[in-house]
């Protein structure tokens, strides 16, 4: 957090000398500690849902957490998985980790919590890709499953007001949708005993939601309309500027803009209200605002009850008051912390409505984290948490050691450090509680073993290792968990990855040797030896049946290859090939995904190590030479050279002055306009190159990914905005084929409609809207009860060559090894070549 705030003081430096800025920034501000006790202004608890990371409302998050110190949180259905990746080749669980990552780093900036209902990875509420409906949606989630841990969580969060992201409306997307439905439901049945009644029993108890919102049409439809767009001098932004710093971190989708301070306003639609307004059309009308308010609502006879609450707000009050010394914050933190215990205590023993003490009860807890939060920082405790190694292994032994230094002006009393580990785990030291003066450091080191039966690393579960930090002043007690300094990850003996990922073998040309090549990772303590080997299916023959490899030291990897030979009369199908690794008598089939970037830190994804294969005929015209330009995005280049294709990836160099005349296709990968700088300035060079006789294929753009209406394509070609409009969602969409007869269909590879079939996720996305009488249409397919769609396949003739566009995802056919999008593929890319 500090660091945020840091970087948020240096940006305000920046802006204050910018006409835009507003004002400039106090040095006196003290963002960390301002952030820490403005919460104790509100009770009120605020819940955004949506769909993906990225569908929270930054902005008004941000204006209502910084701003107003609301408990504000966000809960996102699923991880993001099905999305695509601007900053690497992570697909599937691994962009999920990223998107997840992202959206928890995006929440620190606006001091929101995040959180998700999909829980593991391959989870049943997976981002399966764009839909248009929650029936689809909730098909492939699952309903009741949504639901209850939607109605779980409510309950457990108990929000005060409830705001949906999106509408529901045929605009939007189908995930964005049923969050939105599902929410609205929410706001009476999380109250309603008879819903999900086991969740009572394991000791939940139902909550009223006080009041719905939507995000208003318009103006003009909205019964609330807030400012937002003030600079804060606290933080030298506005509160859209942070909601924009918050969307940087979202860099897989390449989010976030620089923008000015300017006037802005959310407007809201209250859609469902439990309390009265008496008329007030403001956000919080009817929701105590804090304990004054909430006091009010107390019969007669707790008038003393009412008195202590009062006088409780009074002691928040004047700790934000005392803001910004942390001397005086956290003097008075201590005498509120053990007011909070008493206030406890007595509304336990209060007569109070069953109801109305649980809110209560509840609404004292947050306060009481809050205030452990406020003593923390006011109190200026460093905590530095770092383990010997951060990777582990099963029975390893290793060391953690804890630092604090107390950088206040109070002394902390018997501060004490422990170790939080799975159960299982062995933990000792020989330290005890002691006093921590101003100025003073305290280090603890803590002997560490992992179980030989340890879990292995999860990237959505609670670190294996935390710090519990706990000291007293003033007879209160403050206790914090902290994390380790980067992340603890407890991993196999080795890791294997095969290489290629996905096998194609083709029935009309059966390869006599196939080579894969297994990378062994040793993750063990030191040096290593391990026996590397593959099982492939039945009839097939494997070379050499074992390979040794030994480590010199632990991180270190090497490589092997394996000669695989297919039987030759491999009937068409799938089939799976796996490795696995003998080390110490154990065995590890892993495969340890590494991601690591900056902006998020390093993660791990592990799953089998293994290579899907499938066997079917892909004929491909002899001594055909495809150049492809590579956007980062895919590796369709990649595939269709495993699959036995001549494909040359082409460089800056190539591009600018390359000789192109020698390929016969050039492709050009998913949305490479966007990232390939050099493709935009060589495009006329690449027009040339077709208008000389040479074969173009360009996969799907967005609209803003570089691409020129007129100029980009050799005819005017406008990609459909907006986007959300353009696409076939429905991977099983029935495609009618308008020109039958055109090689693209016949050569070298018959199209029929099984090639049409088992494609995964969608057809097509980002479909041309509008385009040039000289480009033919080639295939037509539509979302279910929606006007299909002609423009798919686009193809020109210009010059001697000719001009292919297609916003069917090839790319994910390909990389999912789906026949059909080989094949059709294929032929795309050898048309012409039949003359």
């Amino acid at each position: 957090m500090k660091k945020i705030f840091i970087y948020f003081l240096s940006l305000a430096l920046i802006i204050s000398l910018l006409p835009l800025s507003g004002s400039a920034q106090s040095e006196e501000h003290d963002p960390d500690l301002w952030s820490a006790v403005k919460p104790l202004d509100t009770t009120v608890s605020f819940l955004n849902t949506g769909a993906h990371p990225d569908d929270e409302r930054s902005d008004f998050l941000a204006y209502l957490s910084r701003g107003l110190g609301v408990k504000t949180s966000s809960l996102i259905a699923n991880r993001g998985e099905g999305g695509q990746n601007e900053i690497g080749q992570e697909l599937g669980n691994g962009l999920g980790i990223i998107r997840s990552r992202e959206m928890i780093e995006a929440a620190k900036i606006t001091g929101v919590k995040a959180y998700h209902l999909s829980e593991t990875t391959s989870d049943t509420i997976y981002d399966f890709g764009f839909s248009k409906t929650k029936d689809e949606t909730l098909s492939h989630w699952g309903k009741d499953l949504t639901y209850e841990r939607l109605i779980r969580f409510i309950r457990t969060y108990q929000p005060d007001i409830v705001m949906p992201s999106f509408r529901d409306s045929d605009t939007q997307h189908g995930h964005h949708r049923t969050m939105t439905i599902l929410s609205q439901e929410a706001f009476k049945d999380a109250a309603d005993p008879n819903i999900f009644p086991e969740q009572l029993k394991e000791g939940l108890s139902v909550w009223q939601t006080k009041k719905f919102y939507l995000p208003a049409d318009s103006k003009d439809t909205a019964d609330t309309s807030i400012e937002i767009g003030m600079l804060d001098p606290i933080y030298g932004m506005s509160y859209p500027q942070i909601g924009e710093e918050s969307l940087y971190m979202h860099k897989s989708q390449g989010m976030g803009n620089d923008i000015p301070v300017a006037p802005r306003q959310t407007h809201l639609e209250l859609v469902d209200s439990a309390v009265e307004t008496n008329g007030s059309n403001d956000l919080f009308a009817g929701i105590p605002y804090d304990f004054n308010e909430w006091a009010k609502t107390f019969p007669k006879k707790e008038k003393a009850l009412q008195v202590h609450f009062k006088k409780f707000q009074k002691s928040l009050d004047g700790i934000i008051s005392s803001y910004p010394s942390h001397s005086q914050v956290f003097s008075k933190t201590q005498q509120a912390l053990k007011e909070a215990d008493r206030l406890v205590k007595k509304t336990e023993k209060s007569k109070l409505d069953s109801q109305l003490k649980s809110d209560l009860l509840h609404k004292l807890e947050v306060k009481k984290e809050q205030l452990l939060n406020v003593s923390l920082v006011s109190s200026d405790l460093e905590i530095n948490a770092q383990a010997e190694t951060n990777i582990l292994t099963k029975g390893q032994k290793t060391a953690v050691t804890v630092t604090l230094t107390n950088n206040g002006s109070q002394k902390l009393k018997k501060a004490d450090v422990e170790l939080i580990t799975p159960e299982g785990w062995k933990v000792s030291n020989k330290s005890k509680a002691a006093d921590l003066a101003p100025g003073k450091t305290a280090e603890v080191t803590f002997k560490v073993q992992v179980p030989a039966d340890a879990a292995y690393y999860h990237a959505y579960e609670t670190p294996a290792i935390q710090a519990k930090v706990s000291y007293e002043s003033a007879g209160a007690k403050t206790v914090t968990v902290s994390e380790l300094d980067g992340t603890i990850a407890v991993l196999p003996d080795v890791g294997l990855t095969l290489s290629p990922e996905d096998l194609v073998i083709n029935t009309a040309d059966v390869q006599e040797e196939v080579p894969v090549n297994v990378k062994v990772k040793n993750y063990r303590e030191g040096a290593a030896q391990a026996s590397v080997s593959l099982n492939v299916p039945e009839g097939w023959s494997v070379s050499p049946e074992n390979a040794e490899v030994n480590f010199e030291a632990s991180l270190k990897e090497k490589e092997v290859t394996f000669t695989l030979s297919p039987p030759a009369d491999i009937q068409e199908g799938d089939f799976k090939l796996s490795a696995e690794a003998a080390v110490n008598g154990k065995t590890f089939d892993s495969t340890v995904q590494e991601i690591q970037y900056d902006h998020i830190g390093t993660f791990y994804y592990l799953y089998p190590a293994q290579v899907n294969g499938v066997a079917f005929e892909l004929l491909a015209p002899e001594g055909l030479k495809v150049g492809y330009i590579e956007s980062g995005f895919d590796k369709v280049a990649d595939y269709l050279s495993n699959a036995g294709l001549d494909v040359t990836k082409l460089t800056e160099s190539d591009l600018a002055s390359g000789d192109l005349s020698q390929y016969d296709t050039i492709v050009v990968g998913i949305r490479a306009y966007l990232s390939r700088e050099d493709l935009t300035a060589n495009n006329e060079r690449l027009k040339e190159y077709v208008a000389n006789g040479g074969h173009m294929v360009v996969q799907y753009h967005k609209p803003n990914d570089g691409w020129v209406t007129e100029g980009t394509a050799p005819y005017p070609l406008t990609i459909g905005n907006p986007s959300i409009r353009w696409r076939v969602t429905d991977e099983n969409a029935p495609v009618t084929v308008l020109q039958p007869e055109s090689p693209l269909f016949n050569y070298p590879n018959n199209i029929t409609e099984d090639d049409w079939a088992n494609w995964i996720q969608e057809r097509g996305l980002y479909y041309p809207m509008q385009w040039d009488d000289r480009f033919k249409t080639f295939v037509r397919m539509g979302d279910p009860n929606e006007e299909p769609f002609d423009g798919g396949i686009l193809m020109a003739d210009y010059g001697e060559g000719t001009y292919l566009y297609t916003n069917l995802v090839f790319y994910r056919q390909i990389q999912g090894q789906v026949p059909g999008g080989y094949r059709i593929f294929t032929n795309l890319i050898s048309y012409g070549q039949n003359e």
